[in-house]
């Protein structure tokens, strides 16, 4: 095939595989008539990630299916050692089997408990840094400050109910950490953990929000189905509360937030119905509260909804939608963190529409605010390899500086 066409190899190397168009498409998150136009050479493929996605499922290397496209290399894929590597380590081998048992055994019983009121500020603590993307440190606390909170459950009986809510936070954000490093098993188990213990805590809706965690998770995964699934339990459980007149703030920001995780699964799919009909009823749930607000650590609210709807029209393709929403937004009143994550959006919508200084512009604003999420984030490092891919020899310094802080290469 050496001589022939990109076209004429997918078609090829489909075939090879027994893949129907539509079996493609589906694998890559493209519909049939996309795959049938680039086999017949009517639609070019230019973006490097999308050429990446296509020979994952070939089975070939990228140079493969263009020769003239050098194949990511191992730490461009985000495959090499993370920064705190090591820390989560530690934090994945603490997950690992029972969590306190050497207090069943009594081993533990003059450790003194930590106190609740500073043990509330150490989880507020931990979310803190999450939210500014500071990974490395929400990793370090959690070693200590779960070991706490577990001896904490089992030292006391009068407060107990209120530590296993802040345990499950702890897991939670233990889970939303090990999401955004790309160690989604580990997340898998704490979410786990953060349902188990604030179904212990007797706080349903401390069980719903360990349940977004689980879905984040499984998105990251790639088990739509699964996400789904989660999420939607979730969001038929709090429908009658929704449904009443006046329902309690908690509840409207967690079904709101999860109608946003709906919109984003539905976007990852392609289907586009599903998508607008979650950002739909999410709007309807801010414009109920009215604000902006923080409950289960969602930041959820208005301007919330308006930056999911950038993220799920660039999921589908629309960058012109998605760039005239951004314009609108102000994403000032979010966290760092949310910052960040609407500006590889935009910067993904510019890169869509081949607007290389725009979208450089975009993710440089993003470093500034959280440089460990930029340099990490997968989403991040797919627009930094289609830059560098058209840039080709020539890329401008402020890219290539910005591909060698994330260890990108060319």
């Amino acid at each position: 095939m050496a001589e022939s066409t990109l076209g004429a190899r997918v078609a090829e190397l489909r075939r090879r595989r027994g893949l129907s168009q539509k079996e493609l498409g589906a694998a890559i998150r493209r519909s049939e008539s996309w795959v049938s136009q680039v086999e017949r050479d009517v639609l070019p493929v230019e973006r490097l990630s999308v050429l990446q996605r296509l020979a994952d499922v070939l089975g070939v290397a990228v140079r493969d299916l263009r020769p003239e496209a050098a194949e990511p290399m191992a730490a461009d894929r985000g495959d090499g050692q993370r920064p705190g590597s090591a820390v989560f380590e530690r934090l994945r081998l603490l997950l690992t089997g029972h969590p306190a048992l050497d207090q069943l055994f009594g081993d533990d019983a003059d450790r003194e408990s930590a106190k609740l009121s500073e043990l509330e500020e150490r989880v507020d603590l931990a979310w803190q840094l999450a939210n500014e993307s500071r990974l490395v440190e929400v990793g370090s606390s959690l070693l200590e400050l779960i070991p706490d909170l577990e001896h904490a459950a089992r030292a006391t009986t009068a407060q107990r109910s209120e530590v296993l809510t802040l345990l499950s936070r702890a897991y939670q954000v233990a889970a939303t950490a090990f999401t955004r490093q790309e160690e989604v098993d580990a997340a898998w188990v704490a979410a786990d953990r953060a349902l188990s213990a604030a179904e212990e805590s007797g706080d349903a809706l401390s069980v719903v929000a360990g349940t977004y965690r689980m879905a984040q998770a499984f998105l990251r995964l790639q088990r739509l189905e699964q996400a789904e699934q989660a999420a939607r339990v979730s969001v038929t459980a709090l429908a009658a509360q929704v449904a009443s007149e006046s329902p309690p703030p908690e509840v409207l920001s967690l079904y709101g937030s999860l109608q946003l995780m709906l919109a984003v699964i539905a976007a990852t799919d392609g289907n586009r119905t599903a998508a607008r009909s979650g950002l739909a009823a999410a709007r309807v749930a801010a414009d109920r509260l009215g604000e902006g607000r923080n409950d289960f650590d969602t930041e959820f609210g208005p301007t919330g909804v308006a930056v999911h709807a950038v993220a799920v029209a660039v999921e589908l393709g629309d960058a012109g939608e998605a760039l005239d929403t951004a314009r609108t937004v102000d994403a000032s009143i979010l966290s760092p963190e949310r910052q960040a994550r609407f500006l590889v959006d935009v910067a993904r919508a510019h890169a869509q529409r081949r607007q290389a200084a725009e979208a450089l512009d975009a993710l440089l604003t993003a470093e500034r605010l959280t440089p460990e999420l930029v340099h990490t984030d997968h989403r991040t490092r797919e627009v930094v390899r289609d830059l560098l891919q058209f840039a080709g020899r020539r890329p401008a310094d402020e890219l290539r500086e910005l591909a060698g802080r994330a260890a990108i290469t060319p």
